[in-house]
């Protein structure tokens, strides 16, 4: 296995199999964020907490976002086999050429961290003539499976019409859809105090895409499309009883009511039991992740199917110290079966059919410079290694 800088490691990751709380073949983290250097905004030590033109929080450049090399380290510790990436500053960009930047930076994370990496497609949402061969691109040429949109796109909620094209285009090519909440502060009453917008706003964010995307038709019309909701969606499971009621058209008086009366096809549980799926990251904060991330998932899985949840870190933004990571990864294994199940490749395949291909043992030829993939029955498939990376 490569190490943190590429080079052949003396440790394999069968090491990381004796590990006690090793629950599968391969863990992957779905939720797990990179920034380009060229788009960093630097600050103190610690990072840059960007503030909106109003002086509200939105995004903590953590200089750990550029380090790939410590992402690995950390993963090598924690025993994450695998880590998909995605960027704060494409959630909803609407410059292509940054898109481009994010994307090719993303393939060669992949290529100088052989197995450890997933790219994800960063594309402007609208306009999409222009981007559509950018995402093109993103899927056939450099092999992303999953493409990231913000909960809200340029103040546009994620069923508006004009965003068909990119929905219909993500299914076409056989991307799931990752949902994040946005960086930017959308402007509601109120939530300009208490670093409201991060605290709560984004995941009310997350169950109103949620909601919308359901009883717009959208996942009826689209039977293939696979959405990946970030933070239990927003933590949306603990209001079903009230939305179970609300969905009632005729008894809570909206029937006849534009925009108030759509409903979908089959009831409101089936889309979040079956058609849906959701990371366990959302709970936030530096310190006592193996308490707070553990609570987090235990409240989670008591209402969502853990056959749709998916693991992740929110590494380096939620937790960033390598210890912390570790103590959550055996805190979650350690709440049972059904944690232990989201930690299973199974769930991750459902997303990334081919990943256990994609992601087969690396291991480097160091006599002739090939890199061998040694797929499940021991065959190899042999790529040239750019040494120059």
């Amino acid at each position: 296995m490569p190490s943190a800088g590429g080079k052949p490691s003396p440790r394999g990751r069968c090491l990381l199999r004796a590990l006690p709380y090793r629950a599968s073949e391969m863990v992957v983290d779905f939720q797990h964020h990179y920034t380009p250097p060229e788009l960093m905004e630097t600050g103190k030590s610690d990072g840059n907490l960007r503030l909106d033109e109003n002086g509200n929080p939105n995004y903590r450049f953590n200089p750990l976002l550029a380090d790939l090399p410590a992402h690995v380290r950390m993963m090598d510790k924690a025993g994450i086999d695998v880590a998909v990436l995605s960027c704060g500053s494409g959630f909803d960009q609407p410059n292509l050429a940054t898109c481009r930047l994010i994307n090719d930076r993303m393939h060669q994370a992949e290529r100088d961290h052989p197995g450890r990496f997933i790219g994800l497609a960063h594309v402007p949402a609208f306009n999409f003539r222009e981007t559509e061969t950018e995402l093109k691109r993103c899927a056939v040429e450099l092999g992303f499976p999953g493409i990231v949109i913000a909960s809200e796109v340029q103040g546009q909620p994620l069923d508006a019409p004009s965003l068909r094209p990119f929905w219909r285009a993500a299914a076409d090519l056989g991307l799931y859809v990752f949902i994040h909440p946005p960086p930017q502060m959308i402007g509601w009453a109120y939530m300009d105090a208490d670093d409201l917008w991060r605290m709560l706003g984004w995941e009310f964010s997350l169950m109103v895409a949620t909601v919308r995307l359901i009883n717009s038709g959208l996942l009826d019309e689209l039977p293939s499309l696979k959405i990946h909701v970030s933070h239990f969606g927003g933590g949306i499971a603990r209001y079903l009883p009230r939305i179970r009621g609300l969905q009632d058209r005729e008894k809570s008086g909206t029937a006849q009511i534009p925009r108030h009366s759509r409903m979908p096809r089959e009831p409101f549980d089936h889309y979040l039991q079956h058609r849906l799926f959701y990371d366990c990251a959302g709970w936030s904060g530096p310190d006592y992740a193996a308490e707070r991330g553990a609570e987090w998932v235990r409240v989670g899985l008591a209402e969502l199917p853990s056959s749709q949840v998916l693991f992740a870190t929110d590494y380096p933004q939620a937790v960033r110290q390598d210890e912390e990571v570790i103590a959550y990864v055996k805190a979650v294994c350690g709440l049972g079966s059904g944690a232990r199940k989201i930690l299973d490749d199974a769930n991750a395949q459902k997303l990334i059919p081919n990943l256990k291909e994609r992601l087969a043992r690396v291991q480097l030829h160091a006599g002739n410079g090939v890199l061998q993939l040694a797929g499940e029955q021991g065959a190899a498939i042999s790529t040239p290694v750019d040494e120059s990376q």
